[in-house]
């Protein structure tokens, strides 16, 4: 059998690797990370602390239903949660990353980390995560909301959105956010903006769970299902 003659200009093809044919764009899709959001939750921040809102399905690409139960809001700071949207395995990962650093933080410095801090170093873990999750959380300034994605980026904002009945949910906070609202006008809102994407969207759905955050801490429970979502006896899948 005849070897292939190879001359020396074919030297940077033959230490060439298959990614490297790639052009630079194809590169970055190629690397982004790709989930199924089959959820909604929802974040408002107000004066005196923050209200998040999530469904309680889990599904299979929005067709078969797996869980009915399934928390996807879970405590990362004394006074500060996360919502989830995306791979659950991951999506646990990041929790108990979340809450190892600020729990280091707090033992180091003797003092909470601060929500800005908590949102950057968020920022940090989620990178290059198929998860797109919202925080929020309440410190010396007020309530604060925070927009995450695998891709590293952290947004401040007044309320947010995500998931698969993220547009419908928006449309509701869209007219019902008020700046000046107190923390139950708030809840309201966030409810009924998931209840609105659940009726829409065939991957949320089977209740709500609404987590309250202030200074005094997260509580978190079901709305609509006689469940209390923080009560350690009651059935339920908790995404961490």
């Amino acid at each position: 059998m005849a070897l292939p003659n190879y001359s020396p200009a074919d030297d940077d093809r033959l230490h060439r690797l298959p990614h490297d044919e790639l052009t630079e764009s194809r590169q970055i899709d190629h690397d982004a990370p790709t989930f199924d959001t089959g959820t909604t939750i929802v974040a408002i921040a107000t004066d005196d602390g923050a209200v998040m809102a999530a469904d309680q399905r889990a599904s299979l690409g929005g067709r078969f239903t797996t869980n009915k139960n399934a928390e996807k809001i879970s405590r990362v700071h004394p006074t500060g949660a996360l919502a989830i949207s995306g791979s659950v395995g991951p999506a646990q990962n990041l929790i108990r990353s979340l809450r190892a650093e600020t729990s280091l933080y707090e033992s180091r410095r003797k003092e909470p980390m601060s929500m800005r801090a908590l949102s950057q170093t968020a920022g940090h873990l989620v990178r290059g995560l198929p998860v797109a999750p919202i925080l929020g959380g309440v410190d010396a300034g007020g309530g604060h909301v925070y927009e995450l994605d695998g891709g590293g980026s952290v947004m401040a904002t007044d309320y947010a959105a995500g998931g698969s009945g993220m547009q419908v949910a928006y449309g509701v906070l869209e007219r019902r956010f008020d700046p000046e609202a107190t923390l139950d006008e708030a809840t309201g809102a966030a409810v009924a903006a998931v209840e609105a994407a659940s009726e829409r969207d065939t991957a949320s759905g089977n209740g709500v769970t609404v987590a309250t955050v202030t200074a005094d801490g997260v509580d978190i429970e079901g709305v609509g299902d006689g469940r209390d979502a923080s009560d350690p006896d009651t059935p339920g899948e908790e995404v961490a």
